[in-house]
């Protein structure tokens, strides 16, 4: 979690007790940390990004006062002569997204600089997941000659002064010398080719998502008009990251105009400010909410969280990342209705708590891994569509959901694909890894009203590893569940020929074990060697 300092003065022009304001905002969601003469200390919940500046907060508060509720409107103005930034196929191996704009008219001090800097780098830390999914660049416009390109190039083709050096370096120098290139130098040095901004004169402006040029990339006191960039691997989060930004400024003062983007023969226009609409439903608010709400009661709740709500449809504020599904909508109906305003109550029924067979196994399962120095996992049911191609998933067995609003669009048909992302996200730390995780797996199942099955898995895998370490963890497993298993030579295409086996339980196959074939090592930028295995427990769970 992140945490901001807002001026008090600013706090204190809409209420005037320190008391008031500290439970007003930690009704609203940002609690305050602490209150002193000059500051007031609110930490900011992952959810919620648009609140990492002082100008979000002051937005968001003033609505949920109802001083200036409903969705602020803000103007975007149309591309001016060369407001145009080329994205050129090359970056599309590394970061083939970016989102741009231009805000003029600023008026920046030292304290506003600060306020920038800092924004941009708690967007970067959180939304951005340090960098590597969005990073985000800020430049002085009149020391820039537009329009700009976006391209991928050598390393050895690329020089320039970075932010902070003392001198021109190259593109190798950068990621091996400088503080900032050595702190962010696993996000390229994976890649052939570096992604870089330049302008209309060949001038570098920045090797995203490392750093600046210091000719170029560096804001002032002086500076008025200013180049936004965000890029990346997700073209929606770019997105609402500029958004995010751009109102920030807006609300400096700044006049912000959109720039056209061109993918080859596509063409984009950023920013865009157009709300999504979502359909709310009363019945399920009240339901989740124990409420009796009616629809006027929508028409004044919503607008204190910033929203414009007509005929059972809520328009969302486009600077909002967090609000994926109508729950979330829900959950700010709850905020704006005010929490010390709901009354406990005892369920009309009358039940006997009791954990389930099946939790009482996996939670003696995860209690014996722990036991033998496993770090439990928990990943998310979704995958994303390219790790669906590295594992080799055939199209007709991919399960898509509907609108999803990440990148992560399919069910996981099996607990390998989490595994190796993690293992692939950690591989520059600390070895050995030896992990599990217990969690649900999907397949399609005609059968079934939803036409999907779901069954429970438990995967164990450890890095470096061989087939010998990983069935003795696999015969202590079973020696302390009292189960008999039986272990029979099989073909995967993930697993190394001849060191993989199938697991069979009276005569039914419920998973695989062995070691992870080289090319499966390589397709997902693994460096040491790891040794699997999964089963499905349902199995299991009926032998108890």
């Amino acid at each position: 979690m992140a945490t901001i300092k807002i001026p008090k003065a600013e706090l204190k022009k809409l209420i005037k007790s320190d008391e008031e304001i500290a439970a007003k905002m930690n009704m609203m969601g940002a609690p305050v940390e602490s209150v002193s003469e000059q500051e007031v200390e609110l930490e900011i919940m992952p959810n919620r990004p648009d609140l990492l500046s002082v100008q979000g907060v002051l937005r968001a508060f003033r609505a949920y006062l109802g001083k200036e509720s409903g969705m602020k409107k803000y103007k975007i103005h149309a591309p001016e002569k060369d407001y145009k930034v080329k994205i050129d196929p090359s970056v599309s191996a590394v970061r083939p997204y970016t989102a741009c704009a231009i805000v003029r008219k600023l008026k920046f001090d030292d304290a506003k600089i600060k306020e920038i800097i800092d924004m941009q780098e708690k967007l970067h830390a959180t939304v951005g997941r340090n960098r590597k999914k969005a990073a985000i660049g800020i430049y002085p416009l009149e020391k820039i000659s537009l329009p700009i390109t976006y391209e991928a190039r050598k390393p050895s083709e690329i020089k320039f002064h970075p932010l902070e050096a003392e001198k021109e370096m190259s593109a190798n120098e950068i990621l091996q010398r400088h503080p900032t290139g050595r702190e962010y130098a696993s996000l390229l040095e994976i890649y052939s080719t570096y992604p870089i901004f330049k302008d209309a004169k060949e001038n570098i402006l920045s090797m995203p998502p490392v750093i600046n040029s210091h000719e170029t990339g560096k804001i002032t006191e002086q500076t008025t008009d200013v180049f936004i960039e965000c890029s990346g691997s997700n073209l929606e989060v770019l997105k609402r990251i500029l958004n995010i930004i751009v109102t920030t400024l807006a609300d400096m003062g700044g006049v912000v105009y959109a720039m056209e983007l061109e993918y080859g023969k596509t063409k984009l226009t950023t920013p865009d400010l157009k709300p999504e609409k979502m359909r709310v439903s009363l019945d399920n608010a009240n339901k989740l909410l124990g409420l009796s709400l009616k629809e006027k009661d929508l028409e004044k709740l919503l607008p204190k969280m910033g929203y414009e709500y007509k005929a059972g449809k809520a328009s969302i504020p486009a600077w909002r990342c967090d609000i994926l599904h109508e729950v979330d909508i829900i959950e700010d109906i709850a905020i704006a209705y005010g929490y010390d305003n709901l009354v406990p109550e005892i369920p009309k029924v009358a039940t006997i708590g009791e954990e389930s067979r099946e939790s009482r196994i996996t939670s003696k399962i995860a209690e014996i891994l722990t036991g033998l120095g496993l770090i439990e996992t928990s990943s998310y049911h979704l995958i994303k569509p390219e790790e669906a191609e590295k594992a080799q998933i055939k199209e007709e067995d991919k399960i898509e959901i509907e609108n999803s609003k990440t990148e992560y669009k399919l069910l996981r048909p099996s607990l390998l694909i989490p595994a190796l992302r993690i293992f692939a996200e950690n591989k520059d730390n600390e070895y050995p890894q030896k992990l599990f995780e217990l969690g649900t797996a999907f397949t399609k199942d005609t059968d079934k009203e939803t036409g999907i099955a779901e069954s429970e898995h438990l995967i164990i895998a450890s890095s470096p590893g061989n087939f010998t370490e990983i069935k003795q963890v696999l015969d202590y497993l079973a020696k302390m569940l009292n189960i008999p298993y039986e272990l029979k030579e099989a073909k995967k295409p993930e697993l190394i020929e001849g060191r993989t086996g199938a697991i069979f339980i009276n005569n039914r196959q419920i998973g695989y074990i062995g070691e992870l074939h080289p090319e499966t090592l390589r397709t997902w930028n693994i460096k040491a060697p790891i040794s699997v295995l999964e089963i499905s427990l349902e199995e299991i769970f009926r032998l108890f």
